[in-house]
Order: structure tokens, then sequence, then C-alpha cells
């Protein structure tokens, strides 16, 4: 689904649509309610990032109540070696030999998805709304930044920059889809620190899974630049998230252990 990201004619100096300002509270209520994202998921993950070293990992991934057991499956389109999966049953043995250290990884890889989430907690603040429009099922909100607004870190002055679009489910009003592009080059600490490069973008997507969650089923993100002393910038990956089933909210780490390599789900 390509939603158009770009600055209507015009729109700079419009004010901001209160209709679509109320549907992104609403939005924004559904994905800060802890009581909408309590249930635990197993499913199969495609992902290509700086974690997978720049190669296409799949993975079996189980949710507990402390994080993700993951066991890799397939690199490059190509099932692992046998001493490639006999290194992957290591790493499960080591997760439940030491669950403290599993902890506080899982908890560093929280904070990066945090970061993350940044986006939509500044899309309130700082961005003014075009009035919504239909799109099939859903909701489409184009955002743009509001010039009142003064971003507080450096990383809400790379955010701050984006044009973009989400698009809200108009029957539940849960986040469907947010794409967001830097339409200039932004310049960190006026160009000592830094310039992140026009073109560097986002994108994520949710979907309805069993149980009535929205369970987020693709991130995509191309950021690119120049820090000081000409070091690249770069962040990019792209992961896909499917086949989602239930798994029990009491499940423990040596159930998750034996769920992910077994495939029992």
């Amino acid at each position: 689904m390509a939603a158009m990201l770009l600055v209507l004619p015009g729109a700079a100096g419009a004010q901001s649509s209160g209709v679509a300002k109320q549907i992104v509270e609403k939005m924004l209520a559904h994905e800060n309610d802890p009581g909408e994202h309590r249930n635990l998921y197993a499913y199969f993950s495609e992902e290509r990032s700086e974690r997978t070293g720049g190669h296409l990992w799949r993975e079996r991934v189980v949710e507990t109540a402390i994080g993700r057991v993951r066991m890799l499956l397939e690199e490059d389109g190509q099932p692992l070696s046998n001493n490639r999966m006999e290194e992957e049953r290591k790493k499960l043995v080591e997760i439940l030999a030491h669950p403290d250290v599993f902890r506080r990884h899982e908890q560093l890889a929280r904070d990066d998805e945090q970061h993350a989430e940044q986006m939509l907690l500044l899309l309130k603040k700082g961005f003014m709304f075009e009035e919504p429009k239909p799109e099939g099922k859903d909701l489409r909100i184009v955002y743009r930044p509001d010039p009142g607004y003064q971003p507080q870190t450096m990383e809400e002055r790379v955010l701050h920059t984006m044009v973009g679009a989400i698009l809200v489910d108009g029957r539940t009003m849960e986040l469907h889809r947010m794409e967001g592009k830097v339409p200039a080059d932004v310049s960190l600490g006026w160009g000592l620190l830094g310039t992140i490069h026009a073109g560097s973008s986002f994108s994520s997507a949710h979907e309805m899974a069993p149980g009535n969650e929205w369970k987020a089923s693709l991130i995509d993100t191309a950021i690119h630049g120049k820090a000081m002393l000409f070091k690249a910038i770069g962040k990019n990956e792209h992961t896909v998230c499917h086949e989602f089933r239930l798994v029990p909210e009491n499940i423990s780490l040596a159930q998750a252990v034996e769920m992910v390599e077994k495939g029992s789900f």
C-alpha cells in the first residue's frame, strides 16, 4: 500500500484539522493502553538489519513476560547447516542457564523499540494534520511539522522534519500504518555533529492478530547521513512478522524454549 508522502499545495499556512487531531488522540490512547497489549504471541519473522549483519534471517519467535525467545531457521533463503543449527540450540540452552542475562538483553532491545516509538509520542505535540480522507476501511491523515513546536532533543530535531501520512482503522481507531520521509537534509549541531540526508524514511504497519490485538507486522527504516569526521550514519531495517498465534500468558521461559525449538505452534 503506497501512501503519498508530500505536503499539499498551500498547506503551509493552513490550520491543523481538529477532526484529524481527535482521531490521532484516540489512536494514541489505544497505543498507550497496556490493557490492549497484554497478550503473548508466537510468530515467524523475516528480518534484514544491523542485527542480522545485512543477511535475511527467518526466525521462529515466542514471546514471554521477560522477552522474546528466537531461533534462526534460514539465512538468505537457505536452511541452516547442521553446525549452525547446533549453535542455535546452544543459544537456547544459554537462555535457560542464564535467564538474568537474557532479561537484560531483552530490556536493551525494548529500549531501542521505545526510541522507534518516539515518533508516535511526538506526533500529537509536534505536527499538524490535514482533514482525514477515507482509504478503504482506513482514515488517511497527512501530517507535517508544526512550525510552532521547538524540538527538545537531537532525535526530535530529525523526526520533526518529517512529512508523511498515517492510516487509522476507521472502526477501531487503531493505527494500521504510518509512513514518513525527510524532505530535505537535516543538519545536526549546525552541521558539526552530522547531517541526515533527504529521502531518509520509515514505515510501519500493524495487523489484527488473534485475541483482537494489533501487532506490528512491518518495520521498514532507511536513515542515511554523515556524522562528524565523515563517518556514515545509517539505520536500515526491514522486518516482516506474520502467522501470529496466541501463547499462554503465564508461559515459562523453559516452555518458550521448547516451543521455539520444536516449532510446536
